[in-house]
Formats: C-alpha cells, structure tokens, sequence
C-alpha cells in the first residue's frame, strides 16, 4: 500500500482524507491518506518520517518551509515561492504547486473564462496564486485589500512586475466601484463560523459578471449568493479544492481525472461538509 499525506499546523477539520480517498477509488488505487500536525519548529524532525511517503501535501504554514528540504521545484512552485504538493520520484524530492491548476480547472468547470477586468481581493498567499494566474491568461488586474494589507498587496503587485513585466492596480476596499468581468476572493472573508459577512458590498457584487470564492464552508456564501441573484458565473472554492487533491494524485500515480469523476467526488464533499 502507498503512503501519502497532508502536513499542516495546526490542521483542524480538513476534507483532504475524504477526497484523496475517493480519487483513490476511482483509479483503483490502495492508498492510505494521513494527517500530520507538525509544528513550525518540528518541520526538520518531522521530515524523515515523511520521506517515506510516495507524495504528501502541504498547507499552512509550511507552504515556503518545505522548499528547503526538496531537490527540485516545478516551474510554478518556483514562480509563486509555494509547495503544497511533494512528489518523491525514488528518491528525489520534487515540489509542485497544484492549488493554481486546481484554480484554472476550477473556473473552466464554472464556465468562467479567466481574463478581462479582473477584481481580486486579498493579499494572502492563495491572492498571490490568484494573481499570478490572471496577469499570465492576460488580464488586467486590481488587487482591493484593507489599508492594513496595502504593503502586502504592493509586494505582489511589484513582484509581477519584476517576473512578468505586468503592471497591476492596487487600491483600498472601501474605494471600489465599477463594473469587472471577474471578482476573485481569496479572502476567508464570508467563512463559517461569520457567514454573515461579505467582502464587497451587494451593489458592487453584482456589477461582475461572474465571481469566485475561495470559501468553500458555507457552500453558499453570501457573495455566492449574490452572484447567484444577478443571474452571474459563479463558483465557490469547493471545486478548486478537490481539484487541486486530483491534480496531487495525476504527479503522484499519473493518472488522468474527467470533469464527471471530479463532480461526483465534489457531491461527495459536500454531503461531507453539510454533516
């Protein structure tokens, strides 16, 4: 039986064993999924266990950490400077970032065409994925974040004009106003247990013709919901995650997942997240 896992601190209630377990089946794979709950200090000692793994992913907050410790980075992990997926390729420690395919096959599953005017907020790291891959598929972006997170937002705006050549508009939450083809947030803002709270109002909610969230619990957010009312393009984050588990799997086992396979386990999660 292969070994695989999920490294994180501290981890919490997380989906990753329900999904891999369902990709597993579809492939045929014996497969066993742990969680590891290593501590930021404990990521040396905690190592040597994990090697053992064919692959494990990684979360918060050992996404940058990790990279030390592995031989090679794929193109994008070494783009973003983030590993949540290590695939041991006998021997060799090999970095990928799987949550921006998990984004892309995301939206296409939404029918959503990643470009135009784009909205993001945020300026965390899944923002900074986010914002990488709407300035590669050509888009012109604004970053919205607090006045708190201006100097976060800059220092992305500024590294993808240093690796991309790109220039990207950053401005205060509180001064958004007009229409975009996409609003991306990559903000825990509408997240349960504060399910009440949207990150823009409704009004400017609904001047983007298509939105998506990255919150993924509740399934409807209330900026979900408000897409939803102007009849718009919408997704919330529960696909990319599952997404991202799959495209995980495709470096580790390299097997291939169709559309129908991903929404079935997508069904799955969710009777998941609603027990």
């Amino acid at each position: 039986m292969e070994k695989f896992g999920l490294i994180g601190y501290p981890l919490g209630h997380s989906m990753s064993p329900v999904i891999h377990r369902e990709l597993f089946k579809i492939n045929g794979i014996d497969a066993s999924y742990e969680l590891m709950q290593i501590h930021p200090d404990d990521l040396s000692d905690g190592i040597g266990t994990l090697m053992n793994f064919k692959g494990f992913n990684v979360t918060i907050p050992h996404k940058t950490q990790i990279i030390s410790f592995l031989d090679k980075l794929s193109d994008r992990a070494e783009l973003f400077g983030s590993v949540n997926t290590v695939f041991n390729d006998n021997g060799t420690k090999i970095g990928y970032n799987t949550d921006c395919f998990g984004f892309l096959r995301a939206m296409e599953m939404a029918g959503i065409k990643l470009g135009g005017n784009v909205l993001l907020c945020g300026s965390g790291g899944v923002s900074r994925m986010f914002a990488f891959e709407s300035v590669m598929a050509g888009a012109s972006l604004t970053l919205a974040v607090r006045d708190s997170d201006i100097p976060a937002a800059e220092n992305i705006a500024q590294e993808i004009r240093q690796k991309l050549e790109r220039d990207v508009t950053v401005k205060n939450l509180d001064s958004i106003d007009g229409d975009y083809d996409i609003l991306i947030n990559g903000t825990p803002v509408g997240m349960f247990p504060k399910s009440d709270a949207c990150v823009l109002p409704k009004k400017q909610v609904q001047r983007c013709s298509a939105v998506f969230d990255a919150v993924y619990n509740p399934l409807e957010t209330l900026l979900v919901s408000y897409a939803k009312d102007a009849g718009a393009k919408y997704s919330n984050g529960l696909p990319m995650l599952v997404w991202q588990a799959a495209v995980a799997q495709e470096i580790w086992l390299g097997v291939k997942f169709t559309d129908e396979q991903i929404k079935a386990v997508i069904d799955i999660t969710e009777r998941e997240l609603k027990k």
